[in-house]
């Protein structure tokens, strides 16, 4: 069945982009006609005829029907607005160092010597730091793992940053009319969005949306989903919020696959507040431009590269198959077959089209000409910071220079593998350093369970001074100014330093 769908989405790549590239012409092209129909009635020998031709009642009808249905499309789309993000920043006391981390492990006593080495030998090349982030819960010999302290977590995170998010916008609570959280290992009762309607008091009529199990490229979705309820509730407001639970899910066995995500995972959260209301337009910093959602569900190979599952004495834990790596290319390719007829240049396009077409149809060798320069069209480029591998995997592919890269890597090196929100820290950084000018264009990438690769196109609406970002509360606030550090691909840990917690 792989064999199957591989071929079958492979195959298909130049024909979805011929589409793509057709299925924008349309809308222009009846535009273009209406303006030259209306031109030609604007003419002395237009209006004449118009008035006073054989058929001049059918002509008027014609011409106003076209010229009110292109008010209504003009009109049917309502642009959504960025108004402003925030992501959340834990305490002093839930930062460890690798050396406390591991040591921390040892106590523990659910891992053997060998799954020790094995977790340091990750931790040295993760492109971790030392200063990343864990909930109370899991820097305590025993792991206290129940509801109570996931509740705990969540309530902290959750409420941290939507606290934060409020008082930078300024915007009541009785004015937000969507929902949308993601949290994939933790989905509780009353839900995540219930928790937030108790808490801030929003409108009975509020629409909400609780996402779980989609991993960590979910938060495009949220805002994907975000997007399109804009599109049918007028004049309002949407909150997304994007966290993950470690407290439940800190595997406490010897399976090397599930070890993984002990070593990589962190604790984060972000809140975004999206509008379509115009009048937002002039506070806002950035408009949702595309988004791009690829899935795929139907491999058995890219479905079971990353799984919950209970190992063989029973221990709750994420499973990541070695496929990751190749399963998230084919995502990654199939995603960008979609989203570069959106963003390339025309010149770009051809070219794309033409690699496509002598790499699958000719089975040319030169598989690499497949991938298109994106930095001609997107000027910063958000990655999920899920490892160190994925980044330089999405490096070479992409052929990235670090200075696109550095948001990423620093995001892993200083908060981790925050899933979901790992993205709004990388925006967070970008804004930190003073990157975003007016009319720049941001991709947010992300790589998730399922298998899932989506996309998000931002174009910034206002230039950011990083000056300002800092003094609003950037999570960087404490550490832009020592970024960015070079992170060698092999970082020892010293088994002498300092184990207090």
């Amino acid at each position: 069945m792989d064999n199957e769908f591989e071929k079958k989405v492979m195959g298909n790549q130049a024909k979805l982009l011929y589409r793509r590239l057709v299925g924008q012409q349309p809308h222009p092209l009846a535009v273009t006609l209406l303006l030259a129909v209306i031109t030609m009635l604007l003419s002395t020998g237009g209006v004449y005829a118009l008035l006073h031709g054989a058929h001049g009642a059918m002509a008027a009808v014609s011409v106003a029907s076209a010229m009110a249905a292109a008010y209504v499309y003009a009109w049917s789309f309502r642009p959504v607005y960025l108004v402003n993000f925030a992501a959340y920043k834990p305490a002093p006391a839930h930062e460890a160092t690798r050396a406390q981390s591991l040591h921390h492990y040892r106590l523990n006593g659910a891992f053997n010597a060998e799954s020790m080495d094995f977790k340091k030998r990750i931790l040295e090349r993760s492109g971790l730091g030392d200063a990343t982030h864990f909930p109370a819960s899991l820097i305590v010999v025993p792991p206290d793992m129940c509801l109570r302290t996931a509740n705990e977590e969540s309530h902290a995170v959750v409420f941290g940053v939507v606290d934060d998010l409020l008082a930078k916008t300024r915007v009541r609570p009785e004015d937000i009319g969507v929902v949308v959280v993601n949290c994939s290992l933790y989905s509780p009762t009353p839900s995540f969005t219930s928790l937030l309607v108790n808490r801030y008091c929003l409108p009975h009529d509020v629409v909400t949306h609780n996402l779980s199990g989609m991993g960590c490229s979910a938060g495009v979705i949220a805002i994907d989903l975000a997007r399109r309820l804009l599109q049918v509730y007028h004049d309002t407001y949407a909150l997304v919020v994007s966290t993950e639970n470690l407290s439940l899910n800190g595997y406490q066995g010897n399976n090397r696959p599930m070890l993984v995500s002990n070593v990589l995972f962190r604790m984060g959260g972000a809140a975004v507040l999206l509008s379509n209301r115009r009048s937002e337009r002039r506070r806002a910093k950035y408009q949702l431009i595309h988004t791009v959602r690829t899935h795929h569900g139907p491999s058995d190979r890219s479905y079971a590269c990353v799984t919950q599952e209970e190992d063989g004495m029973g221990s709750l834990g994420v499973s990541l198959s070695k496929d990751l790596t190749s399963v998230a290319g084919d995502a990654l390719r199939s995603n960008i077959t979609t989203l570069a007829p959106l963003v390339l240049p025309l010149r770009e396009q051809l070219r794309f089209l033409c690699s496509v077409v002598l790499t699958r149809v000719f089975r040319a060798k030169a598989r690499s000409s497949c991938i298109p320069d994106f930095t001609l069209a997107l000027q910063h480029l958000c990655i999920h910071a899920g490892g160190r591998g994925v980044l330089d995997e999405l490096q070479r592919s992409l052929k990235l220079s670090e200075w696109h890269m550095e948001p990423s890597r620093m995001t892993l090196y200083r908060f981790g593998n925050t899933s979901s929100s790992s993205l709004w820290y990388e925006l967070a950084y970008c804004e930190a350093k003073g990157r975003i000018k007016r009319g720049d264009r941001v991709w947010q990438i992300a790589f998730g369970s399922g298998f899932k690769c989506n996309s998000a196109v931002w174009k910034a609406v206002r230039t950011v001074d990083g000056a300002v970002a800092v003094e609003e509360g950037s999570p960087w606030a404490q550490d832009i100014h020592l970024l960015p550090v070079h992170v060698p691909k092999v970082m020892p840990i010293d088994d002498d330093a300092s184990y207090e917690l």
